[in-house]
């Protein structure tokens, strides 16, 4: 059986690597860089499981169409092993048609994620990213932030991170509300519908799934309805937000603060507003989330391989 894994090689530790030639015919991209798409098939050619990063697709706003080309070069193609949390990068309906279980690397990055979410809320209300860029321009001015202890934090989305970032919010001295689209309950945080969590929030963060049934989840209509100065996070998706909807809000005053992370950070209508933070996507970036997603990694590619795939998505 030929695995071809799109990372390099000394991403993995010996002992996974180890484990994984007892699995087949291992063959690894060596980069972690966008290739091509003739590259990326000529690789891959005879291969029967795919384990994929979109670094090599050209991140997550090309991956689709390019993965797509590629699974349809393999005629014997088996499974496909995600290398992240997110499947919105991957054409579902086309592997459900051809009977591919995928899988993805659940929970590796809860914590890194949600420390990550609640820095970035910290930023926007005390002004350190925007006086940073000032100071950094000789334009110093002293700008005024608010606490957040006390304030309400809205979470949409309270899966594995959104649960995280909420115990977060409590511990500093947030009262917690969220929204999901399936009942949840969680401990110290009040579930509510998502009109009452845009009205009564303070901050908003956002943690839904990657997938495009997500996209303008939140538009001009929903942004109409939240407090004078609220912030928001999205470390989820930037398609969640409508972007003009949001630079709209900007612009009227009705959101103090918006911080998201995106692959392209050069085009779009918020590019160049002053209290946007554009980040490309780092917070699953720690060294004990790389350790936790290798591992998983190279777990789901085995199975894979043995046929018994795990962390399958639906």
């Amino acid at each position: 059986m030929k695995i071809t894994i799109y990372l390099p090689k000394d991403t993995f530790t010996d002992s996974q690597i180890n484990s994984l030639n007892k699995s087949g015919e291992i063959v690894f991209s060596n980069l972690n860089t966008e290739m091509p798409v003739a590259n990326l098939i000529k690789i891959a050619k005879g291969s029967e499981i795919i384990a994929v990063d979109p670094d090599n697709f050209g991140g997550f706003e090309k991956a689709k169409e390019r993965l797509t080309k590629l699974m349809e070069s393999l005629p014997k193609l088996k499974g496909v092993a995600l290398a992240t949390t997110s499947f919105g990068w991957i054409d579902l309906d086309y592997c459900k048609k051809r009977k591919i279980p995928v899988s993805n690397i659940p929970g590796y990055s809860r914590e890194a994620v949600a420390e990550h979410t609640i820095a970035l809320l910290l930023c926007l209300a005390k002004k350190i990213l925007i006086t940073d860029r000032r100071t950094q321009a000789g334009a110093y001015k002293l700008e005024m932030g608010f606490e957040l202890k006390g304030k309400t934090l809205g979470v949409i989305g309270i899966g594995s991170i959104g649960s995280r970032t909420a115990e977060l919010g409590r511990a500093i001295g947030m009262k917690v509300i969220a929204y999901n689209r399936t009942p949840k309950k969680i401990t110290g945080v009040e579930m509510k519908s998502l009109e009452k969590v845009l009205k009564e929030s303070d901050a908003i963060v956002i943690h839904t799934t990657h997938e495009s049934s997500n996209d303008d989840f939140l538009g001009k209509k929903e942004l109409a309805l939240v407090k004078k100065g609220v912030i928001f996070v999205n470390t989820a998706d930037r398609t969640v937000i409508n972007e003009k909807a949001m630079a709209y809000a900007i612009k009227s005053g009705k959101v103090a603060g918006y911080c998201l992370e995106a692959g392209d950070l050069e085009s779009g209508p918020l590019t160049g507003m002053e209290n946007v933070i554009f980040l490309k996507g780092f917070g699953w970036y720690t060294k004990e989330a790389i350790e936790r997603l290798m591992q998983i990694f190279t777990d789901s590619i085995i199975a894979q391989a043995k046929g018994k795939p795990i962390n399958l998505v639906s």
